[in-house]
């Protein structure tokens, strides 16, 4: 594969261009030349490419999946992503693109950049950060059923904190009148409707993917085979990669030729939820159910969360 070569590094040297002295027959041959201290030019460029913006971002959403779209994209040949959520577009912005370029991994030309971090969704100025950096990048939203993500959410945080006040405390402004507290973040999250408006604003609905976090466990191939088509990547991650780990719950990546073990996600993935009261989860039902219709108008595509 050819590799992307700053256009200094195709340019001649200026002791290659400027015309030799006549050569001084008793000087060694090394030191007629003058070249016996100039380094080589480098050679890493050839081997592991350069760093370059993203092409494509995992923007959301929190508890959707998108560790595991991550995960299982990155073992595709012509992708390669950044390991940690880098924040840039919600909270290091201040530092400048060229500080978010170092973070990004060597890639080829033909190689695909990407990152994830799955707070940009709801962060209102993410969608217009992103545009001024290009206006080609290509967006990938993971979503769920959002009571079930805020459930898990909950449950998330319930492991960091465990003086953490009940789901319902928490979910609910009063539960006997049903008024839910969308001023929590966990369910704030689920409003994808009225977070996609915000991104619609700066970029084409063709260039944003939504990944089912549902079929992403009964289906891993398929929800791959959707984000490599995408992508515009040769659908080479196939069902051939996944095994489902029963005691997880949750599709894993089959033992590559050169490791000993499977590649499962961590344990804070398939994590037993906590158990909520029938009737809440009813109301939030409830609540969510005309922002999910209005959301798979938007996309146009029924998610099924009942």
């Amino acid at each position: 594969m050819s590799c992307l070569f700053p256009p200094d590094a195709r340019r001649s040297s200026a002791a290659d261009e400027a015309p030799h002295p006549q050569a001084d027959p008793r000087r060694p041959a090394a030191a007629r030349t003058g070249r016996e201290n100039t380094p080589s030019p480098p050679m890493s460029h050839l081997k592991f490419g350069n760093k370059k913006l993203p092409n494509a971002i995992i923007v959301g959403v929190k508890k959707g999946g998108t560790r595991a779209v991550l995960e299982f994209i990155r073992i595709h040949p012509d992708v390669r992503a950044a390991g940690t959520e880098t924040h840039f577009f919600d909270r290091n912005y201040d530092r400048g693109l060229e500080w978010y370029r170092g973070l990004m991994p060597r890639t080829l030309e033909s190689q695909i950049t990407m990152e994830k971090t799955p707070s940009y969704f709801v962060t209102k100025e993410a969608p217009r950060r992103i545009s001024a950096m290009s206006q080609e990048t290509k967006l990938i939203v993971v979503v769920r059923d959002p009571v079930t993500r805020a459930i898990s959410d909950y449950t998330q945080t319930l492991s960091k904190t465990p003086d953490l006040p009940s789901f319902q405390d928490l979910a609910f402004r009063n539960q006997s009148l049903g008024i839910v507290d969308v001023s929590w973040n966990a369910i704030r999250i689920g409003l994808y409707a009225l977070h996609l408006e915000n991104w619609l604003r700066y970029f084409p609905l063709a260039q944003i993917h939504f990944v089912s976090g549902e079929r992403l466990i009964t289906d891993p191939a398929g929800e791959l085979a959707r984000v490599q088509d995408f992508l515009g990547l040769k659908r080479i991650v196939t069902d051939k990669h996944f095994y489902f780990n029963r005691t997880k719950g949750f599709p894993c990546l089959k033992k590559p030729e050169s490791s000993g073990s499977p590649r499962c996600l961590g344990k804070s993935k398939g994590r037993t939820h906590v158990q909520i009261d029938g009737d809440a989860i009813e109301q939030l039902r409830d609540f969510y159910r005309p922002y999910n219709v209005k959301f798979y108008e938007m996309v146009g595509h029924d998610f099924k969360w009942e």
